[in-house]
């Protein structure tokens, strides 16, 4: 399913099918909010989530939370189900007590889901506000008054390689370019200027 969601959407194939199955085995992992989403028996959406860090400017260090891969079955995606999982995801988590997730991803998707730029929150990668770094407070406010950067988890590195090792036992799709990857690569490669 996750294969399927993600071909060539944003690079000619993709990697998240791989990503997917290694980060479980990672400490970062967090099973509880590793959700599947079902319908007429059928599993239709998943998202997972790692630990990620953030650091404040005194040194200071909070846990918080990242996810992805998520994704809804392309026949079903455009109908809601991904607000119905991600709501359920940010319930749990806030019930598990971690208070933000930061995440990288097209804005156009997440910020209808509370999302907001990194910029606002002063969240950086080393003084670097990306474009597709979004930030959710799940407690409100928690954020504020400090300078942060961010660390997402070592679960989150892959090696392309072996991402080809693993997509050899399932049925070869053809990789390709599509408009979507353009799109994604302009705003992963962007910068909010801070003022």
């Amino acid at each position: 399913m996750i294969r399927e969601a993600f071909w060539n959407l944003y690079v000619p194939g993709c990697a998240e099918h791989y990503l997917a199955h290694e980060i479980r085995f990672h400490e970062d992992f967090i099973p509880e909010l590793d959700l599947v989403l079902e319908r007429d028996g059928q599993i239709i959406g998943n998202v997972m989530y790692t630990k990620a860090k953030l650091t404040d400017q005194l040194g200071d260090e909070k846990t918080i939370l990242t996810f992805g891969p998520v994704c809804i079955r392309p026949q079903f995606q455009r109908q809601g189900y991904s607000r119905i999982l991600l709501e359920r995801s940010f319930e749990i988590a806030k019930k598990l007590n971690y208070e933000a997730i930061v995440i990288f991803g097209m804005p156009s998707n997440y910020v209808s889901r509370g999302f907001e730029g990194c910029y606002k929150y002063r969240v950086s990668m080393n003084g670097t506000y990306p474009t597709a770094m979004l930030v959710k407070e799940l407690v409100p406010n928690v954020l504020q008054n400090h300078t942060w950067t961010y660390q997402e988890s070592p679960a989150l590195e892959i090696d392309l390689e072996q991402v080809s090792e693993f997509d050899r036992q399932f049925p070869p799709l053809e990789k390709r370019w599509q408009p979507s990857q353009e799109e994604f690569d302009i705003i992963s490669k962007s910068t909010i200027k801070g003022n």
